[in-house]
């Protein structure tokens, strides 16, 4: 069946429709990453947004629900240049056509993804409508094209209520035993699943507990904690600063998410509480912007934004350069930044926009990209390590 992705710019890309059979209008996203489809698909941060890939063949290794990030998929539209129907993968489960029906994505696939992807890197990012209506009228779309927005996308995200992933307790040769575990293939096979793996040899958050705000989490940011030996509570995005204090967690994690940061205006005034403290903090993405402008520091909206696997940011203290994976489509303004609040950490070598702020006189720190990217580079886990440094030298806050 033929299928029509139209941009609010007037401009038409005729391909094959794939995925749910319905309509959607969505903000018109691209990512580079070579692999990792199915992290993408299931990352909350995707809410509001159809999601170009640039790898001209997806679903080449099938769905792989191991590997999820979350227990469903986000993206509201799904663009692809062609799509592999006949995977060939030893722990596939299924394909992604049949994955984007039971999560109801619709999609286009047989499009010239390079030409989009230069049209958005010329233009910037735009809203666009995937229908199968040969017989559409721009004239009539136009105005709804441009209006769209992605709204308060974190209400939809985050967890309804709070719940708890328990520590690795156990270390085995390769890694520890549960938690973020390596995969074990004979095992697979004789049907008891494994999650994926860890480069973590030492448990050197045990012990601990953190407190996880889900803005839009992946699921690894926990089990990175999780495989480290921390006790990680998960709560929901709009919790209260009283309530997370109340818990006494050694540390407070601040995940990513999608959207405006400026739509979190709630959020901000209890991260105004938490700063206030001194519970050691760390911010990843969203988190991060949302810590920015609860201090005082504004946010912009990128051109095109960063969503990939392969984008370099360099530690300003070390003058190391890590690769690293992304998400985003707002950037903290670091000439708004109070130096005797907030310094910067780290900036992308491509285009010197910030990846992260160190805060002055706190135990907080915060970046802009994913450490805990899968599948991705996990260049940057150690800031995991970090942060459980920082929980270390505050001290314990439970009893």
């Amino acid at each position: 069946m033929k299928a029509f992705l139209i941009l609010e710019d007037g401009t038409v890309f005729e391909g094959t429709h794939i995925g749910a059979h319905r309509e959607i209008i969505s903000e018109i996203v691209f990512n580079t990453s070579m692999a990792g489809y199915l992290e993408v698909l299931t990352d909350p941060s995707y809410a509001g947004q159809a999601v170009c890939m640039t790898y001209p063949l997806i679903g080449n290794y099938g769905i792989c629900r191991d590997d999820m990030e979350s227990s469903r998929a986000w993206p509201d539209g799904f663009i692809v240049r062609e799509l592999s129907r006949i995977p060939s993968n030893f722990r596939n489960d299924g394909t992604i056509q049949q994955f984007l029906e039971e999560n109801d994505i619709p999609g286009i696939a047989g499009i010239d993804t390079r030409a989009l992807v230069k049209l958005l890197r010329e233009k910037g990012t735009m809203n666009g409508m995937i229908t199968t209506d040969e017989n559409y009228d721009f004239a009539a779309l136009e105005p709804r094209l441009r209006s769209y927005t992605t709204g308060k996308v974190v209400e939809r995200v985050t967890c309804k209520e709070k719940y708890v992933v328990e520590a690795v307790t156990e270390l085995s040769q390769n890694g520890p035993l549960s938690g973020a575990a390596r995969f074990d293939r004979e095992a697979y096979e004789r049907g008891e699943r494994e999650p994926r793996p860890a480069l973590v040899r030492e448990l050197n958050g045990a012990g601990l507990r953190v407190a996880l705000m889900d803005f839009g989490a992946k699921k690894n940011i926990a089990a990175s904690l999780a495989a480290r030996g921390c006790q990680v509570t998960v709560w929901p995005a709009f919790t209260s600063a009283e309530d997370i204090i109340a818990a006494k967690p050694d540390g407070i994690m601040l995940s990513n998410g999608p959207g405006d940061p400026k739509e979190c205006a709630s959020v901000i005034g209890e991260l105004k509480k938490l700063y206030r403290t001194d519970i050691p903090i760390f911010a990843i993405c969203l988190g991060h912007q949302l810590m920015a402008l609860a201090n005082g520091a504004d946010t912009y909206k990128m051109k095109y934004g960063h969503r990939g696997g392969n984008h370099p940011v360099k530690d300003l203290e070390t003058g190391r350069v890590y690769i690293s994976s992304q998400n985003h489509g707002y950037v903290v303004d670091t000439d708004t930044l109070d130096p005797k609040v907030a310094v910067p950490a780290f900036v992308n070598v491509n285009d010197g926009t910030n990846e992260g702020l160190s805060y002055t006189g706190k135990n907080i720190f915060t970046v802009q990209f994913h450490p805990e990217a899968c599948c991705g580079p996990q260049d940057s886990g150690y800031l995991f390590d970090r942060f459980i440094e920082f929980m270390r030298k505050g001290g314990k806050c439970h009893a």
